[in-house]
């Protein structure tokens, strides 16, 4: 009886915490509230009163499902966090609750940033947005940005990476991110670079027999306000808890503080490799962490069947089972009827590799599922193939499925889901969901419903002539927004820079089928005396896994692409494997070193949310000089052409920031959001490939992101001087 009043006792006694406020924030407030709003109702609402009836009023509200349930503690810091936000001049940091009652909220000036804004999770939260609502690094002040501190891994092994695709997280003061093939888990003063510490995952047979041996994509991290947890998926496909502040693994989670994830998989009786791991961190919602799957590509699959994919849910605190998505279902179970012929009991695959998204307010995690086994060729498993080539809402607590939308009907292209559903609130209040994918597409929909938001057509598309191949006679084509890529192939589509190069170019394509979106794989040696399909997209997209961000204030949302050729041609299986068909060598023409398509090559495109409609599209980069100084473009004036990497992208309150990704440039570009003019480029020791991520520690503003392709990769933090 006497907990509540030892409890005011204590937050009167306690001062409040910007920083623990904001963790509270985006773990419980922020998926209902962005800076504008809370700058909106501090502005009309709580000027000149005293900031304990804001503290009062924020404690009968939020969050918003379960109002009072913080502790009076954790009130007294979200007060002190959402006054921050709302730019007033009423420092209550460090104050107690007895104390708010003598502190008035005053205007304060425009440009007053946050002391701390964290950054705690790959995709800057669960609606992966990768926005920020931070101005301290602004259009006036841009160009002088510079790097703060350099943290490089030469020395995490066992040999130097050249290559790090990883996002490092941001929480009170320090970074977490990984480095070295083998995964290791490193801490980082976020202010000076210094490391703090570093956990080295020790897997022997299991990593030598992985399938994929790199830093991977990054961390993921929790906290209930006392202790905090970083998440990791090793090669081997193990799930570590470890110590926040030490490194050291949870003895309370699992086994010792890992977790066997190969455990309770739906293994394949043919195949006596164990072909299943994940390169992204897992998804923590509230206290339970979803975790994906991911294997080998499967342009050239040994056999027709393969572990299956399995979404898993787990207690956060103790490493529990609670639930199982199976994305191939079972018999008897939703959507085996699309697997012909029993084929789901004879397939794999179908996973979810890249990273998900979740909304707390409807309890859903969304996942963005794969194709089944066989990247090119799907006679195997003949059908529609639910639930792959979708995205599923689930309720994250319970695993039940809640809707679905198959965006791709039985893959043979390898546009597997690529990327992290983006949870759109739009400004005039609808709760959308957009997929972008490796069709150029990107399908908007309720993410309550999983309906529409604007019209979806199904078309014809064209049909297999490849013997025991199946394809669906429709696939789904949203009437907005419209492509923000090139898809299909023609003679219109062909460089053109001079009529030679035209007609090479019309020369070159002879050999091959072409045709539009979905156009299938052909054989290598097909009657018509064709070698294969010209498909565009490409295996890459399109769009991949690094996506695009979205702008909560304006409805606006930006993407990266790149427009690059695949060869779809098909060769009997023989002695590599047990299916009719696999990939055969193939190679995408051009003339003379010059890509066979028009330019851009690479391109960043702004999806007006609010009308469905694109704002505008420009180049990723500058012209390369290989194509400036070509023989065969001696005379010819170039607008820009950009290159074929996928961008990474980061938007803020008052910029869209945008590097080259892997094979790009060193230098990283600052874009005027409404008209994508440059407004800065800031160089780089090497190519941005890691997602650009931002955060601000002791009033001052960083931006970090992993540069490659210039020795071994090293993360770099940029800010101003």
């Amino acid at each position: 009886m006497f907990l509540p009043l030892i409890a005011a006792i204590n937050a009167q006694a306690q001062t409040a915490s910007v920083e623990r406020g904001s963790e509270l924030f985006q773990s419980e407030c922020a998926r209902c509230h962005v800076q504008a709003d809370i700058e909106m109702r501090i502005a009309n609402r709580w000027l000149d009163r005293p900031a304990s009836e804001l503290y009062a009023a924020i404690m009968a509200t939020m969050p918003a499902e379960t109002p009072g349930s913080l502790s009076p503690e954790q009130y007294l810091d979200l007060t002190a966090h959402v006054m921050q936000m709302g730019r007033v001049n009423a420092p209550i940091a460090g104050l107690t609750v007895t104390e708010l009652a003598s502190v008035n909220i005053e205007q304060g000036s425009e440009n007053t940033g946050p002391d701390y804004y964290a950054w705690t999770s790959m995709f800057g939260g669960l609606n992966a947005n990768r926005y920020a609502p931070l101005e301290q690094i602004n259009a006036d002040n841009v160009d002088e940005l510079e790097i703060a501190w350099r943290w490089k891994a030469d020395n995490f092994g066992p040999r130097p990476e050249g290559l790090s695709v990883t996002t490092p997280i941001m929480a009170n003061g320090v970074l977490y991110a990984t480095a070295g093939t083998t995964r290791n888990v490193v801490a980082i003063d976020a202010e000076s670079g210094q490391t703090l510490w570093m956990w080295r995952p020790q897997e022997g047979q299991r990593f030598e027999d992985s399938p994929r041996k790199n830093s991977g994509k990054g961390v993921a991290y929790w906290t209930d306000g006392e202790q905090e947890v970083i998440f990791v998926v090793t090669p081997g496909y193990y799930l570590a808890a470890l110590d926040a502040s030490t490194g050291l693994p949870l003895e309370s989670f699992a086994d010792g503080g890992i977790l066997d994830l190969m455990d309770g998989m739906r293994f394949s009786d043919v195949r006596d490799d164990r072909d299943i791991t994940l390169t992204f961190p897992p998804l923590v919602i509230d206290d339970v962490l979803v975790v994906g799957a991911a294997h080998q590509v499967s342009m050239r699959p040994p056999h027709a069947d393969n572990v299956k994919g399995d979404v898993r849910a787990f207690d956060i605190h103790t490493g529990e089972l609670l639930w199982t998505h199976r994305n191939i279902p079972m018999p008897g179970e939703e959507g085996y009827e699309t697997w012909l012929n029993d084929s789901a009991l004879m397939t794999g695959n179908g996973g979810v590799w890249t990273s998900m998204s979740a909304d707390t307010e409807l309890g859903l995690v969304y996942l963005p599922v794969e194709s089944g086994t066989g990247d090119r060729f799907g006679g195997d498993r003949p059908g529609t193939n639910l639930f792959t080539g979708s995205v599923v809402a689930v309720d994250y607590r319970t695993g039940e499925r809640k809707w679905y939308f198959q965006h791709l009907r039985h893959d043979i292209w390898d546009y597997d889901t690529p990327t992290a559903p983006i949870l759109a609130d739009l400004p005039d209040g609808t709760k959308a969901l957009v997929q972008l994918t490796k069709q150029s597409f990107a399908y908007v929909l309720n993410r309550e419903t999983g309906e529409p938001i604007w019209e979806m057509e199904e078309r014809p598309v064209p049909q297999t002539d490849v013997p025991g191949e199946w394809t669906s006679p429709t696939q789904p084509f949203p009437t907005k927004p419209p492509a923000y890529d090139r898809q299909g192939i023609s003679e219109e589509d062909l460089v053109d820079f001079t009529p030679e190069i035209f007609a090479r170019a019309k020369e070159a394509v002879k050999p091959y089928r072409m045709g539009p979106l979905y156009q299938p794989p052909s054989l290598a040696n097909a009657d018509d005396g064709t070698i294969g399909t010209l498909s565009l997209p490409g295996t890459l997209g399109g769009t991949n896994w690094e996506g695009g961000v979205y702008d909560p204030e304006t409805g606006m949302l930006y993407v990266a692409s790149h427009t690059a050729v695949a060869v779809l041609s098909l060769v009997p299986g023989a002695e590599f494997s047990t299916t009719d068909w696999i990939q055969g060598p193939a190679r995408s023409p051009n003339v003379d070193g010059l890509p066979i398509v028009q330019p851009p090559w690479g391109r960043i495109t702004a999806i007006d949310l609010n009308e469905g409609d694109i704002e505008w599209t420009m180049a990723n980069a500058d012209t390369p000089e290989r194509i400036k100084n070509h023989p065969l473009l001696e005379g010819v004036e170039l607008e820009r052409t950009g290159i074929p990497t996928r961008a990474g992208l980061l938007v803020t309150k008052s910029l869209l920031f945008a590097g080259e990704g892997q094979g790009g440039n060193p230098v990283f570009r600052a874009h005027d959001k409404t008209t994508g003019a440059i407004l800065a480029e800031i160089d780089l020791p090497a190519s941005q490939t890691g997602l650009p991520m931002t955060y601000v520690q002791n009033g001052k503003q960083y931006i970090v992101m992993a540069v490659s392709g210039n020795g071994p990769a090293e993360l770099v933090a940029l800010a101003l001087p």
